[in-house]
């Protein structure tokens, strides 16, 4: 019953398994080009105002970005893995799950390889999140004509993220640096370094610093989704080995006991529901049958997680293909607590055994955080000159000025570590160029509205190409794979 990866992997056919290691050297891939596509924005600043040569900055921006991804969490990666409904995916076909996979991975990587090699500062995680949606819609539209093939709660929770961001970044640098100006008097702060000229030690410690800072919160947030892309591939080949979580044994009790006592709160939440439609009359019927039908719906879920469960000692004792239902029941059960519209007491009171469903189903292994770590890591060490070259030269009428460097690298440092403690997936990209541009203005340097409107345009495109090349990759897999069997 304890089902090896290999054995796992033995279940796929030859072209499968071929797939397989495709679509995790390309989720690698994608997160090694993030890698040198974001590198400018955590050394554009130390390299310019000669704090650091380019060498040693990208090098110690890459291991910032290392140790960002092996400390960062996990939370940020299932907000990318839950855009999708995952399991109902697969559930209908295992085949479109793995051409979904494929899809949404080489859309990534085309775009981002696009944009880098002509110079645009562009998300990374709008391509992510565009190539996600784009598979969800085109396999809905395919599968039933709707466009419900993907979480648009979590979508909007995301875009919100992504589109206050740039916002975040050039207000507060500006205002930021205004302070500056009125804090720090030293007129050699705020004009470009000359030939020989090196800033003072103090500016040079703060842009050392926020260099660390950016890279370290760039690892912890853009590594995060690269462990859900190859969380995503993961699930999508081998449903039945990464359903739950097999490296805790204690997991199997937890997860029955937790059944267990949901199954006591929605007994209570059903009783609740008699007494008040019998003494309400003028209760919507519809809105409270709706209510009976979702509280059933979560006694059968339950009632099937318990009955697989009872008298495991470990995950691992259950067999393959009913770790996948019981998963499914996990995630059904999860949906429809948060359907009923619960008092926060109520929520309080679940808290425990919600939290003890989601540790069996939400966890990453590690070889993927050290791999996502690595290349993440190893990608930023190179190919930064061309987005570099943009941000600090070509956004601005005039290089980057000391006290700007310091006031970008510090706004972005600071908005994307709070993004990350509120698993919000932001832009590093655009909050660190848009803080640039804010500092030009706030400096009175000049601001090249060529170049603003070349990067206004990439940004404004990144989302919808990204869910038409995902979306077009998905239907032409489809088309191409149609009746091959790759389980």
């Amino acid at each position: 019953m304890n089902l090896t990866f290999w054995e796992a992997l033995g279940g796929l056919s030859g072209l499968g398994q071929a797939l397989f290691f495709l679509a995790l050297f390309t989720a690698f891939a994608f997160e090694f080009i993030n890698g040198f596509h974001d590198t400018a924005n955590a050394v554009t600043t130390v390299i310019y105002t000669k704090t650091l040569r380019p060498t040693p900055a990208v090098f110690f921006s890459g291991f910032m970005n290392f140790l960002g991804v092996l400390v960062g969490g996990t939370t940020v990666a299932f907000s990318i893995v839950n855009l999708l409904p995952v399991d109902l995916l697969i559930e209908g076909s295992s085949t479109k799950a793995i051409i979904m996979v494929m899809s949404l991975l080489f859309a990534g990587v085309i775009w981002n390889l696009g944009t880098w090699w002509m110079g645009l500062p562009v998300s990374s995680s709008h391509t992510l999140i565009g190539s996600i949606l784009g598979v969800g819609l085109a396999n809905s539209l395919m599968t039933d004509g709707t466009l419900l093939g993907v979480n648009w709660a979590k979508a909007a929770d995301v875009g919100k993220a992504l589109l206050l961001s740039p916002l975040i970044g050039f207000v507060a640098a500006a205002l930021l640096l205004m302070l500056m100006r009125v804090i720090f008097r030293n007129p050699n702060l705020y004009h470009p370094p000359g030939e020989g000229d090196n800033p003072p030690s103090w500016i040079r410690g703060v842009l050392i610093a926020t260099c660390g800072g950016v890279s370290f919160a760039h690892g912890s947030n853009d590594g995060q989704k690269g462990m859900g892309l190859i969380l995503l591939a993961l699930i999508g080949f081998l449903p039945t080995y990464y359903a739950m979580d097999l490296r805790k044994p204690e997991l199997a009790r937890e997860v029955h006991d937790s059944a267990r006592s949901l199954q006591v709160f929605i007994d209570e939440q059903a009783s609740e529901q008699a007494e008040s439609g019998l003494g309400n009359d003028t209760a919507p019927k519809g809105k409270a049958d709706e209510k009976s039908a979702r509280i059933e719906k979560i006694r059968s879920e339950l009632s099937l997680i318990t009955s697989v469960l009872d008298g495991k000692r470990a995950l691992s004792e259950v067999a393959p293909a009913d770790r996948w239902a019981v998963r499914q029941s996990i995630y059904r059960v999860q949906k429809g607590l948060a359907g009923l519209d619960l008092s926060k007491d109520a929520l309080k009171t679940i808290a425990p055994a919600r939290d003890s469903f989601k540790h069996a189903i939400e966890y990453v292994p590690l070889w993927v955080v050290i791999g996502v770590a690595l290349a993440l890591g190893i990608g930023t060490t190179i190919g930064y000159k061309r987005i570099v070259v943009t941000i600090a030269e070509k956004i601005g009428k005039t290089h980057l000025t000391y006290a700007q460097g310091a006031a970008a690298e510090t706004v972005a440092a600071i908005t994307i570590g709070l993004a990350d403690m509120f698993h919000a997936p932001v832009s590093t990209t655009q909050v660190l160029s848009s803080g640039i541009a804010g500092t030009m203005w706030a400096n009175k340097s000049g601001v090249q509205f060529g170049t603003i409107r070349k990067i206004l345009i990439a940004w404004i495109l990144t989302l919808p190409m990204a869910i038409l090349l995902g979306g077009g990759l998905f239907f032409l897999g489809v088309m191409a794979f149609d009746g091959v069997k790759l389980h």
